[in-house]
């Protein structure tokens, strides 16, 4: 694949997603993949999780930042935005969370926050 015919911009928000969903995996996957192991095994794995979602995640922001020209404000609302469109699959799926009506509220303020950093 030529990633190079990708614009930029949306190769900052697939790096995003992607270090998001290791991320979510890192902060809450331990939580039932790990639940009957003591709390520093837990911590080592999520390091090590969490280890890839910084590979991901800093070259998204600098091809975000430098190259695609979006500001880092804009930056941080579309990975607040992502991160709540990878948690509620994640905590409905894999945890076995009940779908609440809250997290569509929540995603209708992150719609407001979304334009109010890309108005303009």
């Amino acid at each position: 694949m030529n990633f190079s015919a990708i614009p930029l911009a949306l190769q900052a928000v697939l790096l995003l997603i992607a270090a998001n969903v290791f991320m979510t995996f890192a902060w809450y996957g331990h939580l039932k993949s790990l639940a009957n192991s003591p709390w520093y095994t837990a911590a080592l794995v999520s390091w090590g999780i969490a280890l890839m979602e910084y590979l991901l995640q800093v070259p998204a922001n600098r091809i975000g930042f430098h190259e695609a020209g979006l500001e880092v404000g804009q930056l941080k609302i579309i990975q607040e935005v992502i991160t709540l469109a990878v948690f509620v699959p994640f905590s409905v799926f894999f945890l076995n969370e009940p779908l609440k009506l809250d997290y569509v509220w929540a995603g209708l303020c992150m719609v407001g926050a979304v334009y109010f950093v890309f108005r303009g």
